[in-house]
């Protein structure tokens, strides 16, 4: 997707504010390092952020617009947003974006836009009505769900293609198969995120919303056995395909699970560059974009050690897991549970994970040996895909592990 070297950066157009109020948001407080911000991207900085992500990217560009609630910005940025990228990409250079949103703003004119200049819309729905206003709820206390869904057949009536990410907390867990057959069935989603909700306080108490590690791998393994029957080729499951990729030496289609960190970015609203979405912080702050030049803070040191410190820092217990070639000790958002080995951190989610990855351990290596053409052969890049997914094979698993990844963020 990039130069070597080149980062992905993920834009902040308004920041952290949203005209939600989700009980489990782990972005709304950084509101508080911008006190009388208007929390809006300036033309300044958002020619100086296109300008320099097309220089420092290869031949493919992704934008990634996520929050807080990006459409905030307004209809009118994004078309500002495209037509500089027209004018500072390179000859023969791809540029595509992708739109991470709650949905509540897209109407018709929305939805007609990001039709005709092909964004890639990421929804946030975390299942059936019950399931999803428990915790998404807007700033008068009431749920959300049916504006959700009116933006998903919008998004749908005018061929805008969209995934769905959905959080796994303490009041869906229990309901994997209910979740995600509403999310198959009901919502039409054919490319799924399940991302984990692990809120820790700063006195080390984990709150009640939380998803339980057990209840996570538990959640997974549900979901994987269904979609196992009846699925695959036809719905894309993110961690599915993580592990996958990890069964055939690809690398990880999603941050957590690749064995270092520190090529994914944040660019705030004012031009701040930080290391991570999970470490936006003034000790996780690179610079500004318009004081310094996105490749140079891309190549500072202290985020290449940040980098090496996921895979450099891993306890005891992680080196010896049968199962770290594929979950690499997740995030370090969630490295602190102290092991009984030594004292040393590990992840909060492990016991999820490693049941997990243990479960689907057989049925990957049938997947990857029947993805894998005869000794001497070549699949034909227009030949159907052998996972049966109907599409060709350069379009399915014979693509790049980033060109595979439908995600909005």
């Amino acid at each position: 997707m990039s130069r070597r070297g080149a980062v992905q950066l993920m834009a902040k157009p308004t920041g952290a504010a949203c005209n939600l109020a989700c009980d489990y948001c782990f972005f709304r407080a950084k509101t508080d390092l911008y006190p009388g911000s208007s929390f809006r991207m300036s033309e300044e900085v958002l020619e100086a952020y296109i300008r320099q992500y097309l220089a420092q990217s290869g031949p493919e560009a992704v934008f990634l617009w996520q929050g807080g609630e990006p459409t905030l910005a307004g209809l009118d940025f994004y078309r500002r947003a495209v037509a500089l990228q027209r004018r500072y990409r390179r000859p023969r250079q791809i540029v595509s974006n992708s739109l991470q949103t709650n949905g509540i703003l897209l109407d018709d004119s929305w939805c007609a836009f990001l039709r005709q200049e092909g964004f890639l819309v990421g929804i946030s729905l975390d299942g059936p009505a019950d399931r999803h206003d428990l915790y998404r709820r807007d700033k008068a206390g009431h749920g959300t769900f049916d504006k959700v869904m009116r933006a998903l057949a919008r998004l749908r009536r005018h061929g805008v293609e969209f995934n769905i990410l959905a959080t796994v907390n303490a009041a869906n867990a229990a309901h994997p198969l209910e979740v995600y057959r509403f999310l198959r069935d009901a919502a039409g989603g054919r490319f799924l995120q399940f991302i984990p909700v692990v809120e820790r306080a700063e006195s080390g108490e984990i709150s009640a919303r939380s998803v339980a590690p057990a209840a996570w791998g538990r959640f997974l393994i549900e979901i994987f056995d269904e979609w196992l029957r009846r699925d695959v080729g036809r719905v894309s499951v993110q961690i599915f395909e993580a592990a996958l990729a990890a069964r055939v030496g690809e690398p990880a289609p999603v941050c957590v699970f690749a064995e270092t960190c520190g090529q994914a970015l944040v660019l705030e609203h004012g031009g701040d560059v930080f290391m991570c979405d999970h470490f936006v912080d003034a000790r996780h702050r690179l610079g500004n974009l318009l004081e310094t030049p996105l490749a140079d803070l891309a190549a500072r040191a202290e985020l290449a050690r940040f980098g090496l410190d996921k895979r450099d820092a891993l306890p005891t217990r992680c080196q010896s897991c049968d199962v770290l070639f594929a979950c690499h000790g997740e995030c370090p958002k969630n490295r602190f549970v102290k092991a009984t080995e030594g004292g040393a951190d590990v992840n909060y989610l492990c016991e999820g994970y490693r049941a997990f990855f243990r479960h689907v351990d057989a049925p990957m290596r049938r997947l990857a040996a029947a993805l894998a053409p005869p000794p001497g052969e070549k699949i034909g890049v227009n030949a159907p895909c052998p996972c049966g997914s109907g599409q060709k094979f350069k379009r399915c698993h014979g693509a790049s592990a980033p060109d595979r990844k439908r995600t909005a963020g």
